[in-house]
C-alpha cells in the first residue's frame, strides 16, 4: 500500500498567508512607533490577536520579523518599473522630475516600513547589513540614473559618480526622513524643493 500523501488545504494555506501578512503589518507598526528594541514578540502576537508561538511557527523569530519587512518593502517599492520609465525620458528635466515624483511615492507608500527599519539599526544585532539589504537596490537605481542623465545631451556639471551621490542624498530615505519626518514637511512641498534643488544644482 502507498503511503498517504499529505492533503494541502487551500482553504488552510490562504489562511496561513492572511495570519502572516497580519503579524508583519502589525510588528512594522509596532516597530515604526515604538523602535525594535522595545518590542517583543509577545507585543506582536497581542497587535495581531494570535498566540505568541503562532508567531514563531509563521514568520520567525523577531530578527526574523525585520528581514522579512525589509524584503517586502524592496519588493513594494516598484522601483523596477519606475526605473523603466525612467530610463526612457530623453531630457534631465525630465528624468529629475520622475525621480523626485517616483522617489516621492515610493517613500511616502513605505513610511512605515522605513520607521520600522531605521529605528532598528541602532539595536539589531547586524545593523549593518540590514541597511544594505534594505537601502541595495534603492542606491543601485539612482546611480544607474545617474549614468542615464550623463547620456543627455544636456548633462550634469558634476562627474556621473557625484551625480548618483547628490540623487542619492536627496532622493534616497535619508533626506526624505529628514524634511517629512523630522522636519513636519509635507510630501508635496518636500517633493518641490528637491527637485528643484536638484535641477539647479546639477544642470548647467
Amino acid at each position: 500500500m502507498s503511503p498517504k500523501r499529505p492533503y494541502a488545504s487551500p482553504l488552510r494555506a490562504e489562511g496561513a498567508a492572511r495570519t502572516r501578512e497580519l503579524i508583519l503589518s502589525r510588528a512594522t507598526a509596532l516597530f515604526a512607533e515604538r523602535g525594535y528594541g522595545r518590542v517583543a514578540v509577545a507585543d506582536i502576537a497581542s497587535a495581531a490577536g494570535v498566540a505568541p508561538k503562532t508567531v514563531f511557527a509563521s514568520v520567525g523569530s523577531k530578527s526574523d520579523i525585520l528581514y522579512r519587512i525589509v524584503d517586502q518593502g524592496v519588493k513594494a517599492s516598484g522601483y523596477r518599473e519606475a526605473m523603466e520609465e525612467i530610463l526612457a525620458l530623453r531630457t534631465p528635466e525630465k528624468v529629475l522630475a520622475a525621480l523626485a515624483r517616483g522617489t516621492r511615492v515610493g517613500n511616502e507608500t513605505q513610511f512605515s516600513v522605513h520607521e520600522a527599519i531605521r529605528k532598528a539599526l541602532p539595536v539589531h544585532e547586524d545593523g549593518e547589513a540590514l541597511w544594505e539589504r534594505a537601502t541595495a537596490a534603492y542606491r543601485d537605481a539612482l546611480r544607474a540614473a545617474a549614468g542615464h542623465l550623463h547620456t543627455l545631451e544636456t548633462s550634469p556639471v558634476y562627474p556621473q559618480e557625484e551625480t548618483g551621490d547628490l540623487l542619492w542624498y536627496w532622493f534616497g530615505p535619508p533626506g526624505w526622513h529628514a524634511l517629512v519626518g523630522e522636519g513636519g514637511w509635507t510630501w508635496d512641498r518636500a517633493e518641490q524643493v528637491l527637485h528643484r534643488t536638484a535641477v539647479r544644482t546639477l544642470l548647467p
